[in-house]
């Protein structure tokens, strides 16, 4: 949902339990995103530039922290600064120093990060973990320029096909063997 309110015009997520992702779909109006849900399927159209929010991780039912980190680029296309803070995982911010090299202007104090309006470019970045991986990915689909991300492992790890998927969005990516 994500990839698709980053990047996406018209993305149909069809097989979608509602129920399950209610604070995500919640965040994504707050934020100014074009959500539709209806029965199983949800259409998102990216409608950037987007509203400044604060999000906090709580537990079930409240905002995953799973989430904090591939929500993350989405905010770089606030029209002011954001807040998020993970109560759960104080310290999941290893995507930070990543992004940064991508020209992100956020900065992370006690377990929140305070993110301001940035245009990324393309860089090396590493993933540290999944949730990681799919932060940079996003951040990547929407930097000008062309983003490496190493250490790709962790992502396919939780997300089979990937790359194909992406591709049948219209993303401009491909994997190299070194």
């Amino acid at each position: 949902m994500c990839i698709a309110a980053a990047c996406g015009e018209n993305v149909i997520l069809n097989n979608i339990v509602p129920k399950h992702v209610e604070t995500l779909t919640a965040k994504f109006s707050e934020l100014g995103v074009n959500v539709d849900v209806r029965d199983e399927r949800i259409r998102i159209n990216n409608n950037a530039p987007y509203q400044f929010v604060d999000i906090k991780t709580l537990v079930y039912p409240g905002f995953a922290t799973d989430l904090q980190q591939p929500i993350t680029p989405l905010l770089f296309m606030a029209n002011g600064p954001s807040f998020v803070t993970d109560t759960i995982y104080p310290e999941r911010f290893k995507h930070v120093e990543e992004l940064k090299r991508m020209g992100a202007n956020i900065e992370v104090d006690e377990g929140t990060a305070t993110i301001k309006p940035s245009t990324l470019h393309g860089a090396e970045v590493y993933a540290s973990d999944l949730r990681a991986g799919a932060c940079l990915i996003i951040a990547g689909l929407i930097a000008e320029g062309v983003t490496t991300i190493y250490n790709v492992k962790h992502i396919y790890r939780g997300y089979t096909d990937i790359v194909e998927h992406l591709k049948a969005l219209g993303a401009d990516i491909w994997t190299e063997t070194v």
